[in-house]
């Protein structure tokens, strides 16, 4: 018993176009047999990972799915045939089809997609399989599969044609799948607890909600300048005006600033509103919506995390209760008891000197502070933690804390070394927020949104709020260790 092992694992240039010659030479040979290579409707009873699942022998099927392994025996063969989802084998003998199905069958490969009718029944070496009994050809493949065992060893070549990582890499292919499953579990957690979905443009006269650096347009029809959305946040809260008390979005935002490992310019985030709610009955939601979720797809709470060479770099527990601290107290354990007594300069230096932080000089005392959160504190964070009462100038969307107004009561989540969502109790008060707006802004006040605050003075109820990445969250349950690889076509440089 052989496995027919594709010549085309990593074929030249122009041995890439000979295979292509010879598959197109099988499709006129298909044609000269009456049978269209691009087939038709095929209706299904199920599909290869379904049927896997929950296998019965003895059971009439139909499926359809990609030839990804193929083993001739003669005058029987043995092939898996797969989807996104997952495989099943199948077994097709010379006797079981017409002469005609069998010369077909002789003109296909790795990469063509079929439709399979047959029963199921399990191998002696305890393999679920189907008998065929007919079959119908839907594509026949010009381009060759990459490599069976390896895969696109390229790594960027994976980002570039995501369609063959997907046909040969069954880890990419599960972690898409997985994907889709978080988000539709987001979805039915909300959903179920009287959230409603909306959505709100995608583009806005102003760019509010964040500080980010905008992708910029024009409106032709309208004649006038529009920007891509950094955040959903103003249009959200401009529907707990008109009424909504439970709100959500799901859906793209757009920065045009760097990439790397945890950054992509598009990138997926759910903002969630609740009126009556503040930033601690949003850290008790997003707890038990992720650990919620986590055990829905994955059936566990703990989740290694990997490099890029696949090595284990650090392990997440998700176990409830999640740690809730002190943003000031962090910093302090970290950079001394004393360095909120201590003067700009001297912060300044400890951080650069001591801590060995670098501090870039376009930093103010406030963000100094908060580099050295972010490198000896976030960074270092495993586990999840809840993250208090961080500065007022950092989160201008936020309320104040009334014990001490130089915080406000807002949530950083943190795990994995980074962010992963942000909750507040919203800034309702139109007169503090516009002064909170216009201190952000600083000279560039064309930058504030008059008409979200005309919107607030219409009468906004207090509420809570967050905004989830979804593509770290994916990361992070996936164990990922880019952004790259739970995004299915990220943003690329153009290739020389």
């Amino acid at each position: 018993m052989s496995e027919i092992q594709s010549p085309e694992t990593t074929p030249s240039s122009s041995g890439q176009e000979d295979l292509i010659a010879i598959r197109r030479g099988k499709v006129d040979k298909i044609r000269a047999l009456g049978i269209n290579p691009y087939g038709g409707r095929f209706d299904v009873t199920t599909s290869p990972a379904q049927l896997k699942e929950n296998f019965v022998e003895e059971r009439q099927v139909r499926l359809l799915g990609r030839i990804v392994a193929l083993r001739d025996m003669g005058k029987t063969q043995f092939f898996t045939l797969a989807d996104v989802c997952g495989s099943i084998q199948c077994m097709l003998t010379k006797k079981s089809v017409s002469d005609e199905a069998w010369a077909l069958w002789k003109l296909l490969e790795r990469g063509d997609w079929i439709g399979v009718q047959g029963e199921t029944f399990i191998t002696r070496t305890g393999e679920p399989t189907v008998r065929v009994d007919s079959f119908s050809l839907l594509s026949k493949a010009l381009r060759p599969m990459a490599d069976k065992f390896h895969g696109l060893a390229d790594q960027d070549m994976r980002y570039r044609k995501r369609h063959q990582d997907l046909m040969s890499n069954p880890e990419s292919a599960a972690r898409f799948v997985a994907r889709s499953r978080i988000i539709h579990e987001i979805r039915t957690y909300l959903t179920e607890r009287g959230f409603m979905e909306v959505e709100t443009p995608m583009l806005q006269d102003v760019a509010g909600g964040a500080a980010a650096k905008p992708f910029e347009s024009y409106y032709n029809a309208l004649k006038k300048p529009v920007t891509l959305r950094i955040a959903p946040e103003l249009y959200l809260k401009r529907l707990l005006v008109g009424g909504f008390t439970k709100v959500f979005e799901l859906n793209r935002n757009f920065r045009n600033e760097g990439i790397d490992a945890r950054h992509n310019p598009e990138f997926t985030v759910l903002e969630v509103y609740e009126a009556g709610g503040d930033f601690e009955s949003m850290a008790d939601m997003i707890e038990e919506m992720i650990t919620s979720v986590a055990q829905k797809v994955f059936g566990k709470l703990v989740f290694d995390q990997y490099d890029a060479d696949g090595n284990v770099r650090r392990t997440v527990n998700l176990t409830r209760p999640w740690r809730r601290a002190d943003y000031a107290d962090l910093v302090k354990k970290v950079a001394g008891k004393d360095w909120f007594e201590l003067s700009p300069e001297e912060r300044r230096s400890r951080a650069q000197n001591d801590l060995q932080v670098q501090i870039g000089d376009a930093l103010d005392d406030v963000g100094v502070t908060q580099q050295v959160y972010e490198k000896l504190v976030e960074e270092k964070q495993d586990s999840p933690l809840f993250v208090c009462h961080v500065a007022r100038d950092l989160v201008p969307l936020a309320k104040a804390n009334p014990q001490n107004n130089e915080v406000v009561d807002v949530f950083e989540l943190v795990m994995n070394g980074q962010e992963l969502c942000p909750g507040y109790s919203e800034q309702n008060d139109p007169i503090e927020q516009l002064q909170r707006l216009m201190h952000q802004a600083g000279e560039e006040t064309q930058k504030i949104d008059h008409d979200f605050i005309e919107t607030l003075e219409s009468g906004m109820p207090s509420a809570g709020g967050i905004g989830i990445g979804i593509d770290r969250l994916c990361m992070l349950l996936t164990g990922a260790s880019s952004i790259r690889d739970v995004i299915l076509f990220p943003q690329l440089k153009n290739r020389s």
